[in-house]
């Protein structure tokens, strides 16, 4: 049992794993907590598909998928930032929008010379290839993230209560909704690099629902969320080496059967 607990971390690329991982699941569990808790599941989701053109365009002009995921997916989110609250009547226009932009994804990759594999990685996430440069960037996108989220972590629950009353107290809704959407689009692209840009929706709002359920107090709940994302990431990985099967794969089985389970306790 020890020798397998060592074994897992004696590569680089297992340890490169297991800290990426634990970086997107920090700010996923707890972006998700206020993205259920604001109703924009929605838009989360197709921030993911929306990341798909930006990180197969960067392969098709040389750069980092991470990198244009990360640009088209801040520029789509700071365009939701900017409808508000009308974001949450508008779900016909953003799925056209993120069909659109899967369809352009896939030009781009039709265009693309390289390695045709690149489309199940963006696709269905390689946590396993995570790059030095990777990292790096991940690292600095969570610590200005977690800076961020800890300045308006109160106002932004505040908002996401009470938005009247939170601007009849000169809190600004707009600004809010701004700088909440670009923390979104970060964990967005820190969690495709996990799971994928097909499978974000699942490490994004997973933990958080399930928090949700088995919590009544907000910083209770958000604990549990960034919690359980981690556990259920580092399970995923473990299981992902003793069974040779895609991580994408364990993770979303252990938050399917996690939610399950809870319902079944709940009702």
């Amino acid at each position: 049992m020890f020798n397998s607990i060592t074994n897992l971390f004696a590569y680089e690329f297992m340890q490169h794993a297991f800290i990426a991982g634990t970086l997107a699941a920090i700010l996923a569990g707890l972006v998700g907590y206020f993205v259920i808790i604001r109703n924009l599941s929605f838009a989360a989701h197709a921030l993911g598909h929306i990341g798909f053109a930006g990180a197969s365009g960067a392969l098709l002009l040389g750069l980092a998928p991470i990198t244009g995921q990360f640009i088209l997916t801040v520029f789509a989110a700071v365009g939701m930032g900017i409808l508000g609250e009308r974001i949450n009547r508008m779900d016909m226009a953003i799925g056209i929008i993120l069909s659109f932009c899967l369809g352009l994804g896939t030009l781009f990759l039709f265009l693309y010379n390289g390695y045709a594999g690149q489309a199940t990685i963006i696709l269905f996430g390689n946590l396993l290839g995570v790059s030095h440069h990777d990292l790096q960037l991940m690292t600095w996108l969570i610590i200005i993230s977690l800076v961020v989220m800890s300045i308006i972590t109160k106002r932004l629950l505040f908002t996401s209560i009470e938005p009247v009353l939170a601007e009849a107290k000169g809190i600004s809704l707009f600004w809010m909704s701004i700088i909440f959407v670009i923390i979104l689009a970060t964990a967005v692209t820190l969690a495709s690099q996990v799971v994928g840009v097909i499978l974000v929706f699942t490490l994004l709002i997973g933990p958080a629902a399930i928090a949700i359920q088995w919590t009544q107090r907000f910083w209770t709940g958000i604990s549990l969320s960034v919690l359980l994302a981690v556990i259920i990431v580092w399970l995923g990985i473990s299981l992902s080496y003793c069974t040779d099967w895609p991580i994408s794969f364990w993770i979303s089985g252990l938050v399917f059967g996690l939610y399950v389970l809870n319902s079944l306790i709940k009702r």
